[in-house]
């Protein structure tokens, strides 16, 4: 363990198994604002952190995913979750908005993505680049190939979704659509179940990236409606119904 990993861990502490996730994000924020890391640095892996703080890796990846929309720290898919830097700064704004965190909200969360990744990809079938097209197709060979590797899978759809919004060409929406992937994140993995299930996924995945690479916006329209219809099926799986 690096030096750096080694005194943010000990900053840390570990907490009671009766703690939560907000207090996970809160014992967090406490180290990162208390000087144990530099803006940019990397965090320990989510299995050290849920060592060191004597807690469940769900409850560490469901704290970093809100303090990502927070804008406290960037998960880069595939290298790891870095700080960003001015965490004291954005304290304040933390405490005001709260963690976001917890089932209430999923479902409204889920329904706003849904509305928005039909969007980008109309508006990525007439605006994306023949760069962006060819990196569609690497993320969607990579979820084929790992059908039965979940953790690579779903870099590969996160990855996939972000090319299609970054080819929206609106910044704006790109934006918020991280952000509800990062609040999502957590009930995103706990959807993908079986190699079943990935199976599906990748086939609506390569139906999505075709009616791009189209140049179609009606077909994207269409393939994105019905992937987001049971891609949220999935997500919300083991909700109870909603209320009347």
């Amino acid at each position: 363990m690096s030096a750096v990993s080694a005194d943010f861990n000990r900053a840390l502490g570990t907490l009671d198994s009766s703690s939560v996730v907000t207090e996970v994000a809160e014992r967090l924020l406490a180290a990162f604002t208390g000087g144990q890391m530099e803006t940019g640095a990397r965090l320990p892996s989510e299995r050290t952190l849920a060592a060191s703080l004597g807690v469940g890796r769900s409850a560490v990846r469901e704290a970093l995913a809100a303090l990502e929309i927070l804008g406290i720290v960037i998960v880069r898919p595939g290298s790891g979750t870095y700080l960003r830097g001015g965490a004291s700064e954005l304290l304040p704004r933390t405490l005001s908005w709260g963690l976001m965190l917890g089932e209430p909200r999923t479902r409204e969360l889920v329904e706003l993505r849904s509305g928005l990744e039909i969007q980008a990809a109309e508006l990525a079938a007439q605006r994306i680049s023949d760069e962006a097209i060819e990196s569609l197709a690497r993320h969607v060979a990579a979820m084929n190939a790992n059908t039965d590797n979940f953790e690579a899978f779903k870099d590969a759809d996160a990855l996939f979704h972000r090319e299609i919004a970054i080819a929206s060409g609106n910044s704006v929406l790109e934006d918020i659509l991280q952000s509800i992937r990062s609040l999502l994140r957590i009930w995103v993995d706990r959807g993908l179940r079986d190699e079943k299930h990935a199976s599906l996924a990748a086939r609506e995945h390569a139906d999505i990236f075709e009616a791009i690479k189209s140049r179609d916006p009606v077909a994207a329209h269409k393939v994105m409606e019905q992937h987001m219809i049971t891609a949220s099926g999935r997500l919300l799986n083991d909700f109870p119904p909603p209320a009347d």
